[in-house]
């Protein structure tokens, strides 16, 4: 677990500092400086470029994590296998935008009612696509280089940063929202550009294939991990924007805009996560070449209650503090209130199960997994479809956790039968006791006189209450240990 804690480590650093901005952004800026429908259109221009760039790759970022491992050779350039996807990924963006451009009339006509301003801009997507397509690729690349972090600081950071000016000029009057949008739509672009001239700068642009890439052996292997990662992957990611794109065509960019923003709270939770599963991903999948059994369920036991430690902690913390991230925004958006709880709870879910999905993926099973994520992604469409139009966006946070509860069902009952690694125990449920407890104290203090106190009395609170405990009895030995080498580097303790 070294190479992964200290990965995960310097990546929660660099998420953190994105959610920071990210806060100062989505939970400040966004909501007081635009309209409902406004910020409706951010959020669907780049889910839709998420969701057709992962179209496009078709698979590779799974091929790179799974078979990389087989041509890991610097002397060897890596058998050029950078250039082996990059041909393969331009062959993707070209059809990806040609699927984007045929379904385009169909989205600009039913958007002619309910989200007239994403008309204006539906030609905005495309070098949204390209270059989260490039960018996908890159960051998957050098992770398994064992550099997981590049990537999170210049999508969580650098990006946010010019996100964030590019408000600021809207705000002071020096742009307009036409010029707002396309510096906006500038700034998704160039974490792509950033982490391409890293790379031919650390000497690691490797573009030459090698004819080992181009035996039928391998080819038949690319193929079958390909079609399976593809599945897996775009699933994946129609699962985080599907919730958008059926509010934006059943509700309007407006309930969009109010959903973004209460979705963006009930995700806060997940920030630990991002670092830890990426390198994880990398490690499993050399466990698995191995056959390391015992490495494989150390690391799904430790993620899961590392990661739901950290969980149950932030979501106590953002609800104990609801009616303050209320004074932060408009009221306009107070109908989103309870799809943070929503939310924040089907992301618990996910939590609990650590790595796991990227531990079944990344062994022999991963075309049984294929199925458990398009079981998933069905019951969420089907969700979302029956509860969108009846209960608007509490209905569509409703499928999330009804969808995500059915799938991590899977997961555990996968992960313990076909790799006997059965995790819960009597903590999860006093992790629990635990956090709803420093909840529960929190809401009899009465409320200060400014809501900034207020939140950092009511977080402090929390804090202590949960963590003393959980601490003392040593839930988690990591977090013990580097608790405890963090005090010796301050020089607090011997």
């Amino acid at each position: 677990m070294g190479i992964i804690f200290k990965q995960s480590l310097k990546g929660t650093a660099y998420s953190y500092s994105g959610t920071i901005l990210g806060f100062v952004i989505t939970g400040l800026m966004l909501p007081n400086f635009f309209s409902t429908s406004e910020v409706g259109l951010f959020r669907v221009l780049v889910s839709y470029g998420t969701l057709f760039a992962q179209l496009g790759t078709l698979g590779l970022n799974t091929v790179t994590v799974k078979l990389f491992p087989h041509f890991r050779d610097e002397k060897l350039r890596h058998s050029g296998f950078l250039g082996f996807i990059l041909m393969i990924g331009l062959a993707g963006a070209l059809l990806s935008t040609a699927i984007y451009l045929s379904v385009m009339p169909l989205l600009i006509e039913n958007a002619q009612d309910i989200s007239e301003l994403f008309v204006t801009y539906v030609y905005y997507v495309l070098p949204l696509l390209v270059f989260t397509l490039l960018f996908n690729l890159l960051d998957t690349y050098y992770s398994v280089l064992y550099n997981a972090v590049k990537g999170i600081f210049y999508r969580e950071v650098v990006q946010r940063v010019l996100i964030l000016l590019t408000i600021l000029l809207f705000y002071f009057g020096v742009i307009d929202f036409r010029l707002t949008v396309l510096l906006y739509v500038g700034a998704n672009v160039m974490p792509a550009i950033i982490l391409l001239f890293t790379i031919i700068r650390s000497r690691i642009f490797f573009v030459i294939p090698s004819l080992k890439l181009f035996k039928r052996k391998f080819l038949r292997e690319f193929f079958s991990v390909s079609v399976f990662g593809f599945i897996n992957s775009f699933s994946g990611i129609l699962a985080l924007n599907i919730d958008i794109i059926m509010i934006t065509a059943l509700v309007g960019l407006s309930a969009t805009g109010v959903y973004t923003i209460a979705f963006f709270f009930g995700t806060l939770i997940l920030i630990p996560s991002r670092p830890l599963v990426k390198i994880s991903s990398v490690i499993a999948a050399d466990a698995w070449k191995r056959n390391d059994l015992e490495q494989i369920r150390s690391i799904y036991r430790k993620s899961s209650l590392n990661l739901t430690l950290i969980g149950l902690l932030i979501l106590a913390g953002i609800w104990g503090n609801i009616d303050n991230v209320f004074h932060l925004i408009k009221a306009d958006y107070l109908a989103g209130k309870y799809v943070i709880l929503i939310i924040g709870f089907a992301n618990i879910l996910d939590l609990l199960n650590g790595t796991g999905k990227q531990i079944i993926f990344n062994s022999r099973y991963y075309r049984i997994f294929s199925v458990y994520i398009m079981v998933y992604v069905a019951c969420l469409i089907l969700m979302n479809y029956l509860l969108i139009p009846v209960y608007g966006i509490i209905g569509a946070a409703f499928a999330t956790l009804a969808s995500k509860l059915l799938f991590n069902l899977i997961i555990t009952l996968h992960m313990t039968f076909r790799h006997q690694a059965f995790i819960f125990n009597y903590r999860y449920l006093l992790l629990g006791g635990i956090a709803l407890l420093a909840w529960y104290v929190s809401t009899l203090m009465p409320a200060l006189s400014h809501f900034i106190l207020d939140i950092f009395v009511r977080s402090a609170i929390i804090s202590v209450i949960y963590l003393v405990p959980v601490i003392g009895f040593r839930f988690s030995p990591d977090l013990n240990d580097n608790l405890l080498a963090f005090f010796r580097r301050l020089g607090i303790m011997k």
